[in-house]
């Protein structure tokens, strides 16, 4: 598979099915415990977000994860983690086979974080963005006691106003660098890219989150990207001006998050390097993935509860994970 556009300026496909999993059930698809399956990869930034989104809100008891393995081919990503191959409720090997079995001969992408109606083996939706959201606002009636308010009313407009940047210039601002075909496009994404960065740095010089005073929205989609820099797109992606670690603001920031339970305990760097360095073979050829970088580091002290702050707002930390990484794939 070919991911670098020849022709210069890499162009994401956002045309993601727009079907809502909803409390009234307006498109078809009420909330119910344990009618859908949340399909996963570790690897993906994008697919990240919802794995740490269900873990602070604590739905795992009413919304199953599938977790697929960090590699796909044309097919999609596949279940080759479970021992047979296959995930175990939904029991197909691929994911393709719950969007073709709603969209026969589906042509856009198959993508990660996927809803999946168990009862019917039907993909709902893969609107990253509009699956957190809702997790947040129509889920709310399975929420556990202690949920943090990860959108709230009174924060939505500049919660969504950090998200629209922090999407176009940095999480997807590191793929418009490394998918680049052209020197010109790579240069204007790593302008973008470092430009962005250089501002939420300063505003988190003396703010503890990117919006309010307790982690949001905004907070999860800038961390999964965060968590892949060193290890991917510092050097996968060519966004080498400094790694995040040398950027002494963000790294702290990302540090205070990784060690926020929820956050660095859903990290799975090892399927994220493979993942990247495996797939992208027409920018890694050779399918060698790097043994670094040192993983320690993220469990230094941080140093920004000065700054204030009440991590989870009115609510608490959600309990340890039920479904961890595996030993040896993170840094926890």
């Amino acid at each position: 598979m070919a991911y670098v556009n020849p022709s210069g300026e890499f162009t994401r496909d956002q045309r993601y099915i727009p079907t809502r999993i909803t409390e009234d059930g307006r498109d078809g698809y009420p909330v119910e415990p344990g009618r859908y399956r949340l399909i996963v990869s570790r690897a993906c930034p994008w697919a990240n977000r919802a794995i740490i989104v269900r873990r602070l809100l604590g739905l795992e008891d009413v919304l199953s994860m599938g977790v697929a393995g960090p590699t796909h081919d044309k097919r999609s990503w596949s279940f080759d983690l479970d021992p047979d191959g296959r995930d175990p409720v939904l029991g197909i090997e691929r994911l393709q086979e719950a969007y073709f079995a709603r969209f026969p001969g589906y042509e856009k992408g198959i993508t990660v974080p996927a809803m999946v109606d168990i009862p019917t083996g039907q993909v709902v939706t893969n609107d990253f963005a509009q699956i957190t959201i809702d997790l947040s606002l129509e889920w709310t009636k399975y929420q556990r006691a202690g949920a943090p308010a990860l959108y709230p009313a009174s924060l939505r407009e500049q919660i969504d106003k950090v998200n629209r940047f922090v999407f176009a210039d940095v999480n997807n601002g590191v793929y418009r660098a490394g998918f680049a075909g052209t020197q010109e496009a790579y240069e204007q994404a790593y302008a973008r890219l470092f430009d962005r960065l250089d501002k939420l740095s300063s505003h988190l010089e003396d703010h503890r989150y990117l919006v309010g005073d307790t982690i949001t929205e905004a907070d999860v989609r800038l961390f999964t990207t965060l968590a892949r820099f060193d290890a991917v797109y510092h050097n996968h992606f060519k966004c080498n001006r400094n790694k995040l670690s040398e950027m002494p603001v963000l790294w702290a920031y990302a540090r205070d998050l990784f060690q926020t339970p929820g956050f660095g305990d859903t990290i799975d760097f090892v399927d994220i390097k493979r993942h990247y360095y495996l797939v992208h073979r027409d920018i890694n050829p050779t399918g060698i993935v790097p043994a670094g970088p040192d993983l320690t580091t993220w469990l230094e002290p941080h140093d920004r509860a000065r700054l204030g702050g009440r991590p989870f707002g009115d609510g608490t930390p959600p309990p340890p994970p039920r479904e961890p990484v595996p030993a040896g794939h993170g840094a926890v």
